[in-house]
């Protein structure tokens, strides 16, 4: 009788520190003392909220890497023919330039830039109206600040392109066309520093 006895008192003593164990557990979760309560208990703060992403940035900033604003409006197309190409373009620019251009253009302007793109394709495509011809006629005589213009602003039955190229990209296309207008004289790489080369 004195053995069941002890065992019942194990057993009992055993159930009773599990439950403590248990019961335990549920205070260290909320300790009594918390070393910096403004990391325990931070507020929620939504950084994204409507109000902070609606902000325009600071009158007169420029984002980094990004050109100059481009100031002229839609009907300054006079002005257009007066500014010149930021960007110092190099052989490399104008291949880039090609590559933007048949991505974005050469489905209307065609590759040969002679407005014989697949939505024209002398007039059995889908679009019944010619673009232009970039390479003879009128457009042939644009500068490179005015086809930037016309890309930015659009032409005609031409769209914008301000939401889909860059402005970088925008002056490399103009500099890219302009190379395959008549009387271009495309620009040639400037030549590398030899530090071996006799002297």
């Amino acid at each position: 009788m004195k053995r069941t006895s002890n065992i019942l008192i194990v057993a009992a003593l055993a159930t009773g520190a599990f439950l403590a164990a248990c019961n335990r557990g549920e205070h260290n979760r909320k300790p009594g003392r918390i070393y910096m309560p403004d990391m325990y208990e931070s507020r929620a703060y939504e950084f994204y909220s409507a109000r902070l992403s609606g902000l325009k940035p600071v009158e007169g900033t420029v984002k980094r890497g990004e050109l100059l604003p481009y100031h002229l409006k839609e009907a300054d197309t006079a002005l257009a023919n007066l500014v010149k190409n930021p960007l110092t373009i190099t052989p490399t620019d104008l291949k880039e330039g090609e590559r933007l251009f048949n991505i974005y253009c050469g489905i209307c302007h065609g590759t040969a830039l002679d407005g014989n793109g697949p939505l024209y394709k002398d007039g059995t495509g889908p679009f019944s109206a010619a673009p232009a011809n970039l390479i003879a006629g009128a457009k042939s005589g644009y500068t490179e600040g005015r086809l930037f213009h016309v890309m930015t602003y659009g032409y005609n039955m031409m769209g914008s392109y301000a939401s889909q190229l860059d402005r970088a990209q925008r002056w490399t296309i103009a500099a890219y066309i302009r190379s395959k207008q008549p009387g271009a004289a495309a620009p040639t790489a400037a030549p590398a520093n030899d530090s071996t080369a006799a002297k």
